[in-house]
């Protein structure tokens, strides 16, 4: 073997060859440019990759017993533009891959031309034996591709691989392994920054559906899958549009970021859509339009790889066809599955169209449908026309599909992946991939349609009674708790037309319920739960619930008992299917106690006793016996606060702050207290000081310094003036150990308010992506209440580091008091309202001024 290059023979070759990638890549995206030829730039960069290997493997003179094999993307002759390139060195058996300097050599120089390699060195049985143990290298190795070296050595690889490769086993491994990933991305491709190749419906569908038919030797691209009869003609076009445009997504998407980068992120779709030439309309953004363009082909993505990998099991299986089981006329089950009996079953008798969503419901031994069952639904959706929904007869079964015992979401999601759903109630078609531009909600509109209703089930099953057991206990005495579901389906379906959607929503839902025949107080139900979706949640996280009025006014909306349950069920659900960090257990408190005190007004109490006053200074007293106090210890402090307190704070609260406040009402020291959030979550902080001009922004500037979020501000000043505040914080980041933080907080904060130094704004923080790119205008308004005594203050901005304390600062410069502030964060969105009050808010000038400094102080820095 001859000796080692010089290395400046080295450094020539690869100048030359990183000369030759930057030179030819740089050809490459022009051409693609010019003629938006996807396959022609995938396959270039891989022929200009195989000659730069090919020219180092030379000049490095690699042993003539060993090859150069190229794998995964790379080896099935795709490579997008910032692709990493995986190859493999096979090496022959007995050859010592440590001893050989040229390996080591080779590798350096290809990191050395600025290609991203992902490389292995091994000799067949050590290939075949990692193939065995990790799918993701059978998997690399199925798609290997000779690039140069010993022919002899790669052939003889390809033979013992294909030899050992077991095409039921792969497909499998291949099945779990998509479950795995589907999980990964919550089950669905429509969240708002989709991976437009990992995510379901992307390019990795695609690719596993031609790894398995590749493994069972029945074709390597859509033709001839289409020749082995795995996909129809028709199918096979279908797939080969679908993957263009992926491939088209991913090479503008490499373009833009000049990187390696697989997520659709916001801050990316604008120019994205740019580059597809797509301009915005009267009604949406051009990004908006990108994104359903890409919802509706990852949807049909799903819809193929469904049928596909259905025929590939049957075409693979070595279990042996057992005969179909009759069910019916129509319908037979053939391997667990869902069977038509005749090939135009649906369109002779489209009403069969929703009897096989009903078996499935009806029948548990049915894990889901055949592939020509569910090509046949795809073919004969145009039947469900006008003339279709009017049949009193498809109505009937259409409304049974939500009052069935099982299955109700997976056959309403199914119905929606095949357009079903769509084509029966054409306004649920139209927001089908409809984006929301809300800072909170993750998923389209449809997708967070069917989460609501997904919540709501799982409340009437048992095995899931632990994760909210009152409202489990509600919705199982619930009167027809089904038209909840159908109330789900319409809580939303005006959005994107307009105007308010939950008036709107109205006329569909009571379109809906008069032709199915839900009538009286079912039907004024539903209209009701659409129409009022969102009022619970304000009035529940921006009102004060210790205002006996504003209890009043909420039970009169409601009206009955039957609604108020109702709307809460809802409510609580609609709130956990906008995003996982929306909801929080603070949320959920205040909920179900806005619910529990306008239940007792609507059984007859009046609107002071639901608040409970005397009931809770009971209670609060026989607390503190518990603990050890006597009789009466209490009423020195007590006597300090005013009823305003006592509405505002329950016994436990009461109880918790008389036990380090009795003996010391008068105390000109600062006394900070601070617990684990008896209602789960976070840390609840009593802070007891003589009042101080800017105390509330002294208190958030100290808080938002230790990472902390306020959710809730209860601000109370005694009789003799002492400030008597407390807070409800919690963590976004999850990281903080409150209960190690519980010492700090009481030491260092009695020291701030001891000391009281100049305030200092909090550092600032780095903005949340969608913040930065979603389209979003702060609002904040000041109006007087009904009695004209105090002012509601409401603010709505993009959440931050820091905001709480501007907000309190532009107060404390206008000598505002601020009695109660209610934090609402909804995602990367705050929506707060505060109780103030001050004789400057009498006057219109100074009213101006304060909303144009609140204004600025709410744009984004």
């Amino acid at each position: 073997m001859s000796s080692l290059p010089a290395p400046a023979d080295i450094a020539a070759c690869v100048g030359r060859c990183k000369a030759a990638l930057s030179a030819g890549q740089a050809a490459l995206k022009a051409a693609y440019e010019e003629s938006a030829d996807a396959r022609a730039l995938l396959h270039g960069r891989v022929k200009l990759v195989d000659g730069v290997l090919q020219e180092l493997w030379r000049e490095i003179g690699m042993p003539t017993e060993t090859a150069l094999a190229a794998v995964g993307g790379y080896g099935r002759g795709e490579l997008f533009p910032a692709s990493d390139v995986d190859i493999l060195i096979l090496v022959p058996v007995g050859m010592e891959v440590r001893s050989e300097p040229r390996i080591e050599q080779l590798v350096g120089m290809l990191w050395d031309t600025g290609l991203d390699i992902g490389h292995s060195v091994r000799d067949i049985s050590g290939c075949l034996e990692e193939a065995e143990r990790d799918i993701t290298v059978k998997t690399a190795l199925l798609e290997a591709r000779y690039v140069c070296g010993s022919g002899a050595l790669f052939e003889s690889f390809v033979q013992r691989f294909n030899a050992a490769l077991d095409a039921e086993a792969f497909f499998k491994a291949k099945q779990l392994e998509l479950q795995e990933r589907y999980a990964r991305y919550s089950e669905t491709p429509f969240s708002l920054e989709p991976n437009c190749k990992e995510s379901p419906g992307g390019l990795r569908d695609l690719q596993t559906i031609l790894w398995v038919a590749r493994a069972a030797h029945l074709g390597t691209n859509w033709h001839e899958l289409a020749d082995t009869v795995i996909v129809t003609a028709d199918e096979a076009r279908q797939l080969a549009r679908a993957e263009e445009f992926l491939d088209h997504l991913r090479i503008r998407l490499h373009h833009l970021v000049r990187r390696r980068e697989e997520r659709l992120l916001f801050e990316h779709q604008e120019a994205l859509a740019e580059a597809f030439g797509i301009k915005a309309t009267h009604a949406k953004r051009a990004s908006e339009v990108l994104m359903q363009r890409y919802y509706r082909n990852a949807k049909l993505v799903t819809q193929l790889n469904t049928l596909v990998r259905l025929n590939l099991a049957a075409r693979i299986a070595h279990d042996g066809r057992a005969p179909p089981i009759v069910i019916d006329g129509r319908f037979q089950m053939v391997r667990e599955l869902l069977d038509i009996r005749s090939d135009d079953l649906f369109e002779r008798e489209p009403r069969a169209i929703l009897e096989a969503f009903l078996a499935l419901q009806r029948r548990s031994e049915l894990k889901g449908m055949t592939a020509r069952t569910l090509r046949a639904l795809w073919h004969a959706r145009g039947r469900i026309d006008a003339a279709f929904r009017r049949d009193p007869g498809n109505r009937a079964l259409f409304l049974s599909l939500f009052q069935q015992k099982r299955g109700v979401v997976h056959e309403f999601r199914r119905m929606n992946q095949y357009d079903i759903l769509g084509h029966y109630i054409p306004a649920f078609g139209r927001i089908v991939g409809q984006m929301q531009h809300d800072l909170f909600h993750v998923y389209t509109v449809d997708q967070h349609i069917l989460q609501v209703l997904r919540n709501l089930r799982r409340l009437t099953m048992p095995e899931f009674a632990h994760e909210y057991p009152f409202c489990s206990r509600l919705i199982a005495s619930y009167d027809k708790h089904w038209l909840l579901y159908v109330a789900a389906i319409f809580h939303d379906i005006a959005k994107g037309r307009g105007g308010d959607h939950s008036q709107l929503g109205i006329a569909d839902a009571e379109r809906f319920c008069r032709d199915h025949g839900i009538v009286g107080a079912d039907a004024d139900l539903v209209c009701f739960l659409v129409g009022n979706h969102l009022t619970m949640s304000a009035v529940a996280q921006k009102q004060d619930l210790a205002d006996p009025e504003v209890l009043q006014a909420f039970a009169a909306v409601v009206k009955d008992e039957r609604r108020l349950t109702g709307l809460y069920l809802l409510t609580v659900c609609d709130i956990r299917g906008t995003s996982p960090k929306v909801w929080n257990v603070w949320k959920g408190k205040l909920l179900e106690d806005l619910y529990r005190m306008t239940l007792r007004i609507l059984r007859g109490d009046q609107p002071g006793q639901a608040v409970g006053l005397q009931e809770r200074q009971d209670e609060a007293r026989r607390l503190l016996r518990l603990r050890g106090l006597r009789p009466e210890v209490e009423n020195p402090l007590w006597q300090q606060l005013d009823t305003v307190y006592f509405m505002r704070h329950d016994a436990e609260e009461i109880a918790w702050h008389t036990r380090y406040l009795y003996y010391r009402p008068d105390t000109p020291q600062p006394v900070v207290k601070a617990r684990l959030n008896q209602f789960g979550g976070g840390l609840q902080v009593m802070v007891y000081v003589p009042d101080q001009k800017l105390l509330f922004a002294r208190l958030c500037g100290f808080f938002a310094r230790l990472g902390y979020s306020i959710v809730d501000a209860k601000i109370h000043t005694t009789r003799h003036g002492i400030a008597l505040d407390s807070f409800i914080l919690l963590d976004p980041s999850g990281q903080l150990p409150y209960r190690d933080m519980i010492g700090l907080i009481e030491h260092d904060l009695v020291e701030q308010l001891k000391a009281q130094p100049p305030l200092a704004a909090p550092p600032p923080s780095r903005l949340p992506r969608q913040v930065r790119h979603f389209p979003f205008t702060p609002e904040g308004g000041i109006r007087a209440d009904e009695r004209g005594q105090q002012y509601v203050m409401s603010v709505t901005a993009a959440d931050r580091t820091g905001l709480l304390f501007a907000i309190a600062m532009v107060l404390g410069r206008h000598d505002v008091v601020l009695h109660t502030a209610k934090i609402a964060t909804l995602g990367d969105r705050v929506e707060d309202t505060f109780l103030i009050s001050g004789q400057e808010l009498a006057k219109t000038a100074t009213l101006v001024r304060l909303e144009q400094e609140l204004l600025q102080v709410l744009q984004l820095p």
